[in-house]
């Protein structure tokens, strides 16, 4: 009998074939079993009759738990009201290993639960379907930097030197030697778009950052393209492509993942050419403006009121859960909602203590410094396309960076930040091609120039105008998908106190 994806059931309607399996969910009437199998490429619903012939099948598949594996010989038959719009009429259901105690139930759990059991709660349909849309935006940035002349260079993960600052290293002892992990490959690839004028690297980029906000991670992936002969608003137009080429590719090939994770299409479908352009003068005066001062009196209203309500479903549930003559199965699964509540009214009392916070910060907002993430998801929130901004203050970035011709104490740099709220997902600049200047800046920032003789030599032996910036890829999967938090981005999160498993 031949055997068939899930993904591929529609193209055999009316055929009988083999679907090998995981048992996802299952119910019983007596003479009909449901069986929802998934098989890596979906989800479809098995349907067996209970028949004389049978009858010792039949109570086997009854019998199954969640996530024993399984294969089923079935007819396919269309269905539109089915997920993926077919369904199956299976003629025999074989078990290969039957699964006791999965503990990742259909019930709710608690976020530490889930990521103590990573590795099983990959399987869940959610999971999946979020690091299903990783994985096209990991192809998308590939093909688009292919498909446009760039050349693949892998950069090394152990470094001798810092290249984004000294405090957000990771050290390790490289056989008696300090060395650190990468920060990034943009030092090593503009030696190399010398050689082939278009590269990009691609590749996990750590950060030792004592953060544990929502979008931070200490091991993430970043795409790094960097371009000769070029000035900054050159990069600035590849960063727009990019961005524009992945959000069409996702809404392609994903719109029915992103409509069952919640996600509004119709901010998805306004990422589109032009972006907004602004100077990091203006969005300090946008952050000390009036706009941002009535969107965080209307953040204080809406969580108040949240918190209200949250406050009141856990007195109810926790109520409920404890009276008499509650049904196990009823108690856990209060049990379990009330822990999700638990989790949401800690994350909303956050919210309230950052406000004013996040007000006052903002009010007095002073010129010369880099802007937070707060300030960034502020700007953010108030466009409704990603937002340049371009031309910060020199003495709040990178070394590298070109100095502005017309005012030295900038830079020729640019951060995207994604709407909705989500902030900054590319950093980029034109590189300083002067080595004089280069040299200068190195000294003011007290770096040793001996560690980095090989990056001068750029500057050396026929420097020309360049840059290039950095894409995270789970903050663009976090946007992109509309997720709360960029944990759920990546297979298995490194944050601060998180390395397991």
């Amino acid at each position: 009998m031949e055997r068939a994806l899930v993904a591929d059931l529609r193209k055999h309607v009316g055929q009988t074939v083999t679907i090998q399996g995981w048992l996802y969910n299952s119910r019983s009437s007596g003479k009909l079993a449901f069986l929802i199998v998934r098989d890596g490429t979906g989800t479809v619903q098995c349907v067996l009759e209970k028949t004389d012939a049978n009858a010792e099948m039949f109570a086997m598949a009854e019998k199954l738990s969640q996530e024993s594996s399984l294969e089923v010989d079935g007819e396919v038959r269309a269905d539109e009201r089915a997920e993926g719009g077919v369904e199956m009429t299976a003629k025999a259901v074989r078990l290969v290993h039957a699964s006791e105690g999965y503990p990742i139930t259909p019930k709710p759990h608690g976020v530490d639960f889930l990521f103590r059991n990573r590795h099983l709660w990959f399987r869940s349909k959610r999971q999946w379907m979020i690091l299903r849309v990783r994985a096209t935006i990991i192809d998308e940035i590939r093909s688009f930097f292919n498909r446009n002349g760039y050349i693949l260079i892998d950069t090394p993960i152990f470094a001798p030197s810092a290249g984004e600052g000294s405090q957000t290293l990771f050290k390790v002892d490289y056989f008696g030697e300090e060395v650190y992990l990468a920060q990034t490959g943009q030092l090593y690839l503009e030696s190399a778009c010398m050689a082939h004028r278009k590269v990009y690297c691609f590749g996990p980029t750590f950060r030792a950052e004592k953060s544990k906000t929502r979008r931070h991670l200490t091991e993430f992936w970043m795409v790094e393209p960097e371009i000769a002969y070029c000035q900054l608003d050159d990069v600035i137009n590849v960063a727009e492509d990019l961005v524009c080429s992945l959000a069409q590719r996702v809404l392609r090939d994903h719109r029915t993942e992103l409509e069952a994770l919640g996600r509004d299409i119709s901010k998805l479908e306004a990422i589109k050419k032009p972006f907004y352009r602004i100077t990091y003068s203006e969005a300090a005066e946008i952050l000390r403006g009036p706009r941002t001062r009535e969107l965080l009196d209307s953040d204080m209203v809406r969580a108040t009121a949240r918190k209200a309500e949250l406050e009141k479903m856990i007195a109810e549930k926790e109520k409920e859960a404890a009276g008499q003559g509650v049904k196990k199965w009823k108690a856990e699964k209060l049990a379990a909602e009330v822990i999700d509540h638990r989790e949401e009214l800690s994350e909303v009392e956050t919210e309230i203590d950052n406000i004013p916070k996040h007000k006052q910060l903002s009010a007095n907002f002073d010129w010369g410094g880099d802007l937070g993430g707060s300030d960034e998801t502020l700007i953010a929130r108030l466009h409704d396309r990603p937002v340049f901004v371009t031309h910060y203050p020199r003495d709040c970035k990178a070394f590298y960076m070109r100095r502005h011709d017309a005012d030295p104490r900038l830079v020729q740099n640019f951060d995207l930040l994604a709407p909705e709220g989500y902030g900054e997902v590319i950093g980029g600049s034109q590189r300083e091609e002067r080595l004089d200047v280069l040299v200068h800046r190195m000294q003011e920032e007290g770096l040793k120039q001996e560690d980095y003789e090989w990056y001068l030599d750029l500057r050396r032996y026929g420097s020309v105008p360049h840059g290039g910036f950095g894409l995270g890829v789970e903050r663009t999967v976090r946007w992109l998908c509309g997720l709360q938090h960029i944990r759920e981005t990546i297979p298995y999160p490194r944050l601060m106190g998180r390395f397991y498993p």
